[in-house]
């Protein structure tokens, strides 16, 4: 059996954890897996001000238990978002980021911005106060009614995201959840202000795993994972590189059961509760073990200027079947991500 892999205390910068419930019920597997997590505000209603971010981080400090936790939080930038409103996030100590939704891209984007250019004064106070840009990168067949659903994120970025990182060039920007080998050369030929994330889900599957014998649910996310070759493959090199452009953003977004599997199912993969197992699965696939902890526990630290976590946690090589079902109290059960399935690696206890 393989040495157990030893990394400092890892951090999630792109997480789900809900409301209510829903809530008491995620919150525990993220606060067991990451010292910190940037919490998303896609939130009904949306956390668009200082005070609702406060009173939502209170909320999940509530129902993480014994563990030691920190929420990172995120004010959701609708066209109507203030300059002032920014300011106010900058000084509160707990908002790290503001979130870009174009309206209708994702879950609860509803109210999210449909005006770009109207947003450039809140932009440019984001950059005087170094306020993180997170970025959901998609444009949507509202905007771009030819566009093709595989190339939402390509358009987004030659579109809208270039003419942003050209006007505020000292903005940091981080591109959530990547998919295409686009973003990734975007990336990686941009300003050290840009960063990027990767979830589990894009590195591990692609459209033939979501559509091949009929459509799986539990594999659908948006943005939509994509074709293997150029695009999962580009993934799966990048991670390789010791870059500290990209780290760790699980994208866990959980959904009941009958919301997952119905005619229009939503949109999300539950990683929460194995999420370090499947990075370390793909990692040691990519022979790159030994970059892990730089990807999980330093590299997004260092970017949104916070100190690397105290203490340690220890992956086992030792396999880990993930739960078929998770309890979800009133709306039924949850599936996890790979439910069901045989992990190579297990998080210690």
């Amino acid at each position: 059996m393989s040495e157990p892999l030893t990394i400092i205390r890892p951090d999630d910068f792109h997480v789900h954890l809900r409301q209510e419930n829903a809530l008491r019920v995620v919150a525990p597997y993220t606060a067991r897996q990451f010292a910190r997590a940037l919490i998303m505000p896609n939130c009904t209603p949306p956390i668009t001000t200082t005070q609702q971010a406060q009173e939502y981080r209170q909320q999940i400090l509530g129902c993480v238990g014994d563990h030691s936790f920190e929420p990172l939080m995120t004010l959701y930038l609708t066209d109507q978002t203030t300059s002032d409103e920014i300011m106010q996030a900058s000084d509160s100590g707990i908002v790290f980021a503001a979130k870009l939704y174009p309206r209708g891209a994702t879950t609860n984007s509803e109210t999210g911005v449909t005006d770009i250019l109207g947003l450039y004064p809140v932009l440019e106070t984001m950059e005087e106060c170094d306020l993180v840009l997170s970025v959901h990168g998609e444009v949507t067949l509202t905007t771009h009614p030819n566009a093709d659903v595989f190339d939402f994120e390509r358009i987004f970025i030659e579109q809208v995201l270039q003419p942003i990182i050209n006007r505020f060039s000292h903005l940091r920007v981080v591109l959530e959840h990547i998919t295409t080998q686009d973003a990734v050369d975007f990336v990686l030929s941009s300003s050290p202000h840009v960063a990027a994330t990767i979830t589990p889900q894009h590195l591990m599957y692609n459209r033939n795993d979501l559509l091949v014998g009929g459509l799986h649910p539990h594999r659908y996310c948006l943005p939509i994972v994509k074709a293997a070759t150029p695009h999962q493959s580009a993934l799966r090199s990048v991670i390789t590189l010791d870059s500290p452009k990209f780290f760790l953003g699980t994208d866990s977004a959980p959904h009941a059961r009958t919301a997952k599997e119905s005619a229009c199912g939503c949109a999300g993969c539950f990683s929460a509760p194995c999420a370090l197992e499947l990075y370390a699965q793909v990692f040691e696939e990519c022979n790159a073990l030994h970059l892990l902890e730089a990807f999980a526990s330093r590299r997004g630290a260092h970017f949104y200027g916070l100190p690397l976590n105290a203490g340690t946690v220890t992956l086992l090589k030792k396999p880990r079947c993930v739960p078929r079902s998770i309890p979800y109290g009133e709306s039924g059960e949850l599936i996890p991500f790979c439910a069901g399935e045989e992990l190579a690696w297990r998080l210690e206890s």
